[in-house]
């Protein structure tokens, strides 16, 4: 998988990567309603026999356009990019986006970027995808644009689950939010997941007979605050089973940063400095102030108990789970 990183420097885009289907979008989640497009960009790919790439702007747009309200990013670039590795694509652009790209003409961005340095065969996006400056470029537009620089253009239809609703990132985000990771992972169709690097702690849980894994996530992650059963990757792609407490550690402090903690199964050794992944499988409990350090251990042991009684039973919902949890 090749991440491109677009720059105003116009760097030449790899021959190998040029003439391709593409797949337009911010993509937040890669989640099923994305799919809908990104998985027609693959079949049209594989049938002409050409790279499917996908086209995406970074940072989210609307942190640029309110940098004091930031997006809760349910897949920040890095993690966004092995979720498409998963699907098939050969590359993911990152095209920078900022207040002065906002403000370039719909008939801009098709000349130079897709017709000029992609050379694209064919896009394909969603329904509503809207470009340019005062989001002049709509369906129409794209489609005829497409056939004056002699690209084909296919609109896919907004993605409904079993109960009919549209599957959205903000609906996901909303569910997760609640704690709800069971049910964002139906929307999503892998389990929620998250990635930094393990920092230093107290270490009041290794003194405790349970050392954990420590991230700092960012801070306008929405996880609600508690208790979770998850499964743990390091970056050579080792998996553990563990248990994991998001949020302020009430009973040891009064009012600390959020962090995750996870204590991961089976497991000993150093971790520090490795960015690892921990994707949630369940919710158990809210975070709770115990009355003092051994009523917390007896807690924690319970806790433990119930993740690894859930975790033995889970299986992939699917092909990307299978490569991101399994």
């Amino acid at each position: 998988m090749t991440v491109f990183h677009r720059n105003e420097q116009k760097e030449a885009l790899p021959a190998d990567l040029k003439g391709g289907v593409v797949a337009i979008g911010n993509f937040d989640g890669v989640h099923r309603g994305h799919r809908s497009v990104l998985e027609r960009a693959l079949a049209l790919a594989k049938e002409r026999g050409v790279p499917a790439l996908v086209l995406t702007f970074e940072p989210h747009p609307r942190t640029v356009f309110k940098p004091e309200q930031p997006v809760f990013r349910l897949t920040p670039g890095p993690l966004k990019a092995q979720l498409l590795e998963a699907m098939g694509f050969h590359s993911v652009i990152e095209y920078p986006f900022d207040r002065e790209f906002s403000q370039r003409s719909a008939e801009d961005f098709v000349e130079n970027i897709l017709g000029g340095w992609l050379q694209a065969s064919a896009v394909v996006t969603g329904f509503d995808f809207h470009f340019g400056r005062g989001r002049e470029g709509g369906p129409a537009y794209l489609m005829d644009a497409g056939r004056r620089f002699g690209f084909d253009v296919t609109l896919v239809d907004a993605f409904r689950d079993e109960n009919t609703e549209v599957i959205s990132s903000s609906r996901i985000r909303e569910l997760i939010a609640a704690g709800e990771v069971s049910e964002a992972a139906g929307l999503l169709g892998y389990r929620y997941t998250v990635q930094a690097e393990i920092v230093g702690g107290e270490q009041l849980g290794r003194t405790l007979g349970y050392p954990t894994a420590n991230m700092a996530l960012a801070p306008e992650v929405e996880l609600k605050a508690g208790i979770y059963a998850v499964r743990f990757r390091r970056p050579d792609g080792t998996l553990y089973n563990g248990v994991a407490s998001y949020g302020r550690r009430p009973t040891v402090t009064e009012n600390g940063a959020p962090l995750l903690e996870t204590f991961v199964f089976d497991f000993s050794g150093s971790l520090y400095g490795e960015i690892c992944s921990v994707s949630f499988f369940g919710y158990l409990r809210p975070e709770l102030k115990f009355d003092g350090l051994d009523a917390l251990v007896v807690q924690m042991k319970r806790d433990e108990e119930e993740a690894r009684a859930l975790l033995s039973g889970v299986a992939p919902l699917g092909e990307v789970d299978g490569k991101i949890t399994f």
